[in-house]
């Protein structure tokens, strides 16, 4: 994933672009979000060169993915004993892959529902609709297709709108879509406002199961870490592909951010790398998704798994998802006692969410092993570690 910024409320929020290709020489064509109309690209029975991924990374799914589901209802009405069990089950997911699924999370009844209902709403527009809330380059806010504005290659079969969230008031994510799109289209705006207020505080609850997985003494440390933090926003909108063996959603990534947040609807699409080989994550009615992302791998000092995962297309169907970033404040420092014991040595060097960001936007591809090259990049650059 590539990285963008803005500034929202006096703080930097930087924005995962799910495109993990840097483009390389000369475009071979100019293109922006105006071009592509998926409407009339799904019909079609060759899909666009500018859409092919190569074959190692569109390898078919070897299967499902067995994944914990964790039951939130016993730690959220403070029950100590079943909170425990639900922590050994996210500690044992964590070291193994980076991802896992969570039930009776807290939500409002049918909000997850509603906010699905009015993504299709907005993907349903007219396409002049649509772009009223085009994404200005530079900017995290807004709508994208194929992300063609930033690549001429490798583009993903996705059409995205995305929203910086910081808890307010202001209520940034309702005021960024009435002022783009007009009065007449409120109710996108505050479902979306509703749905990322419940999903930061759902991420605040993650943060402190997180800390009593780990054993932290401060249980709360990741959630206090986190509180002053931001979050990024993401609706996916996946067409019907007539050639879903050659292009991608979104093509095999690390969320270079904390913790991901994922709601998926009925089509299976999302896909983990376990073990040598791609393997699905079947919807489950009720259930988020969530994964570790290389910022929390570094907090965790490297004991949980960065996921590294990708989204597939299908030929028939639509597919929609739902994406809660979660983003850290700037200094990057695991818990004292996961550095300072007798067992533990330090993987990561302290660093900053903006060195992570100039350095994922200097030309590295973002996979599996970019906290690795990063501290080598860091030792490397003795200047940067100041900066």
């Amino acid at each position: 994933m590539y990285l963008d910024k803005t500034i929202l409320n006096n703080t930097v929020i930087v924005c995962p672009y799910l495109n993990p290709f840097k483009l390389k020489g000369p475009k071979s064509r100019e293109m922006n979000s105006s071009d592509v109309n998926f409407s009339l690209l799904q019909n079609q029975l060759n899909v666009p060169a500018e859409f092919f991924w190569p074959e190692k990374d569109v390898a078919p799914s070897d299967g499902d993915l067995d994944l914990p589901v964790i039951d939130l209802s016993g730690f959220l009405n403070g029950n100590e004993a079943e909170t425990q069990l639900a922590a050994k089950a996210v500690r044992e997911a964590c070291m193994g892959h980076g991802t896992f699924l969570v039930v009776n999370h807290g939500f409002k009844s049918g909000l997850a529902e509603k906010a699905l209902e009015i993504s299709s709403l907005f993907f349903g527009l007219s396409k002049d609709e649509k772009l009223k809330a085009y994404r200005i380059p530079g900017n995290i806010s807004g709508y994208t297709a194929g992300h063609s504005q930033r690549f001429s290659s490798n583009l993903p079969w996705n059409e995205t709108l995305t929203l910086a969230f910081k808890k307010g008031p202001p209520h940034v994510v309702e005021e960024f879509l009435t002022s783009r799109l007009g009065n007449d289209r409120q109710e996108i705006g505050k479902v979306f406002q509703e749905f990322c207020e419940a999903m930061n505080g759902l991420i605040m609850d993650l943060m402190e199961l997180l800390g009593i997985s780990m054993g932290l003494k401060d249980r709360t440390y990741y959630r206090r870490f986190f509180e002053d933090g931001s979050g990024i926003f993401r609706c996916n909108y996946y067409p019907p592909c007539k050639q879903p063996e050659k292009a991608l959603g979104v093509g095999p990534h690390n969320d270079p951010t904390a913790i991901t947040v994922l709601l998926q609807d009925d089509v299976v699409g999302l896909e983990v790398f376990v073990g040598g080989r791609w393997q699905t994550v079947r919807p489950r009615p009720g259930a988020f998704v969530v994964n570790v992302g290389d910022t929390f791998m570094a907090l965790s000092n490297g004991n949980y798994k960065s996921c590294y995962h990708r989204a597939v297309v299908n030929k028939e169907k639509v597919r929609r998802s739902l994406v809660f970033f979660s983003c850290p404040r700037e200094d990057i420092v695991p818990p004292p006692e996961l550095v300072e014991s007798k067992e533990a040595s330090r993987q990561y060097p302290d660093f900053t969410w903006a060195q992570l960001q100039k350095f994922t936007q200097s030309g590295y591809r973002v996979d599996n092993t970019t906290l690795h090259n990063f501290s080598s990049w860091l030792a490397s650059n003795p200047d940067k570690k100041s900066t």
